[in-house]
């Protein structure tokens, strides 16, 4: 299944979203500056395809997003990562952005999650996607 493009009202695509090896991940890229709105989508959009098909992994990566992005942890901490979780994901492999403001968002919002699920940060894609494929897959999601 090819990358689903999930876009601003004016079109433009600020985030794709796949599932990637027979389901053994879901692989999340942020393209560029994100805000409350774009974030409530793209977290909502991963909702709907953990609703339709539980996956326990998430490579999460934000080495093409822009600038800080803090706004919607309070959004992420109470609602995104609580839901995530009860519908079934256990770990995430974060790929830190280039810029200091997308890392210090993402480290902010890890002091307030890092104990609900497993996270570990990387600055490849390619090795996150290793771990992700290195840990257990379960029988929902072999189904």
């Amino acid at each position: 299944m090819p990358a689903l493009e999930i876009t601003k009202p004016n079109g433009d695509i600020f985030a794709t979203l796949e599932r990637m090896h027979h389901n053994a991940f879901l692989y999340a890229q942020w393209i560029g500056i994100q805000n409350l709105e774009t974030i409530q989508k793209g977290g909502n959009t991963y909702l709907n395809f953990m609703r339709e098909q539980p996956c326990s992994k998430l490579l999460n990566s934000h080495k093409e997003l822009i600038g800080p992005w803090d706004v919607a942890n309070d959004w992420i901490a109470g609602y995104w990562t609580p839901t995530a979780i009860s519908l079934g994901l256990r770990y995430m492999a974060q790929v830190l952005a280039p810029g200091i403001y997308g890392q210090t968002s993402f480290h902010l919002l890890h002091q307030r999650i890092g104990d609900m699920l497993e996270i570990k940060l990387f600055d490849d894609v390619a090795t996150a996607q290793q771990w992700l494929e290195s840990l257990p897959v379960t029988e929902k999601e072999l189904a």
